[in-house]
């Protein structure tokens, strides 16, 4: 006969464990999906509308190209301060603050009046500061998962929270392209800016920084996270930051933000030169390219949470090292074999699909990069992942400039090709990773709630 429910709740919440569970932490997942797809559809809406916005302002791909690279400036250079805050101050007030500053960038990107001297600065400024407030999405959605999620979820948990990024930036090109086609392309960034504003409000309302602030965890819920993290031990609010001295020693960290540079630098030509490769190079029309871009996306979306599900089965079947460095090594090196095949391939449908599965490949090992600085850094992940993803921007930086450049010089086979030589090197950078060490030294600091 099951225990009443009034009982379940005045038991001491660690000596209850399976009886009337909650599932508020997958709950707040989800919403953490909505907000990483919210922020793609913010960043990529500027690759689908850049055709149309050169045209308006007389803006070469060159100079199309330093507005994209001003996002990555400002996301790069932010990540690491925005994680440390998400640190401090918890990922709730963070992310909520973070996604109202998306939401005013993003409108004043569409309010650029046309005609105006220095439009280009005017974009380049907007898109620079819209980068700067992204910059905490990802550190404080780790900071989340190592104050939530219990270690043998974290992989599947990351691998949905990235499933965001595909979903954001699949919906793009049909949503951005139908306001385009039928209200122009500042009424696209008029919509993004709205849904971000309200899956902001959304967020702040329901999210909570630790679980024992949240009335709706169950006592067996909060029984249940404890024990996965740490040995048990709970998360309290008298945490230890990790000084930054012993953090660029450490060589896991440093191996990990070089991986995740080589990533960042495939991911972003899908972002940012896809669609116009698809339309300028293999000359789709405007309503194809739309419906072939989206295929890197979905493949992403798809293949995010599929590797974090595999990811934390092989660790517990075979551990870290095999389930998280291993497992990443290999679908990096995957998705270098599908850059090169799809450069080759002569229909522009056929390399869309062959690109597609290499975008799908890399996407596999995104849970990876994201669980291991969790369990490296523990109270500091905030800041050690921001350190780690500052790398991939900072490659996404290089590619926005140097893809188009190799390109004109070269040929787009020639940008697949560095792409897909970028992934052995980040491939061989997880062999280096312990998955099972933990950055030593740490300062107090009182974690404001």
């Amino acid at each position: 006969m099951a225990p009443p429910t009034e009982a379940i709740e005045n038991a001491p919440r660690s000596a209850v464990t399976v009886v009337g569970r909650s599932h508020v932490r997958w709950n707040l997942i989800f919403l953490l999906f909505v907000l990483s797809g919210v922020a793609f559809l913010d960043r990529v809406n500027i690759s689908i509308a850049g055709g149309s916005i050169a045209a308006a302002y007389h803006l070469s791909n060159v100079q199309l190209g330093w507005v994209f690279s001003a996002f990555l400036a400002g996301y790069a250079l932010f990540q690491t301060p925005g994680g440390r805050l998400a640190d401090k101050l918890g990922p709730r007030r963070v992310l909520a603050a973070g996604v109202i500053w998306w939401g005013v960038f993003t409108a004043l990107t569409a309010s650029v009046p046309s005609g105006i001297t220095g439009a280009l600065w005017l974009f380049v400024s907007a898109r620079f500061l819209l980068g700067a407030g992204e910059a905490v999405m990802y550190p404080a959605s780790n900071q989340f998962v190592s104050r939530w999620i219990p270690v043998h979820e974290r992989g599947i948990a990351n691998g949905w929270i990235f499933a965001g990024v595909g979903a954001g930036a699949g919906l793009s090109p049909p949503l951005i392209t139908y306001a385009m086609l039928h209200y122009g392309w500042r009424t696209s960034f008029w919509i993004c800016a709205v849904i971000g504003l309200l899956a902001g409000l959304v967020w702040f309302i329901f999210a909570r920084d630790i679980p024992q602030e949240h009335r709706q965890v169950s006592a067996s819920e909060l029984a249940f996270i404890n024990e996965g993290i740490s040995a048990g031990k709970s998360v309290d609010t008298n945490q230890r930051l990790i000084p930054w001295t012993s953090i660029l020693k450490s060589r896991d960290v440093l191996a990990i933000t070089f991986s995740y540079f080589s990533f960042g630098y495939v991911a972003w030509i899908f972002f940012s030169w896809f669609y116009l490769y698809l339309a300028q190079v293999r000359g789709l029309n405007l309503k194809a390219s739309a419906f072939y871009a989206m295929l890197p996306f979905l493949a992403m979306a798809t293949c995010c949470p599929i590797g974090g599900f595999i990811s934390d089965r092989l660790a517990r079947r075979w551990g870290a090292r095999v389930g998280r460095c291993y497992l990443a090594a290999v679908v990096i090196l995957m998705a270098g074999v599908f850059l090169v095949l799809g450069s080759e391939v002569h229909g522009a449908r056929l390399a869309s699909v062959v690109l597609a599965g290499g975008a799908g490949a890399l996407y596999l090992a995104q849970s990876s990069f994201w669980s291991v600085t969790a369990g490296l850094a523990g109270s500091s992940s905030g800041s050690v992942s921001g350190f780690m993803n500052m790398g991939a921007q900072v490659g996404g930086f290089v590619t926005a400039s140097l893809t188009p450049a190799i390109a004109s010089r070269f040929g787009w086979t020639a940008s697949f090709l560095v792409a897909a030589g970028l992934c052995v090197l980040g491939a061989l950078a997880w062999m280096i990773v312990d998955p099972e060490r933990t950055i030593k030294g740490s300062e107090p600091v009182s974690v404001k709630t």
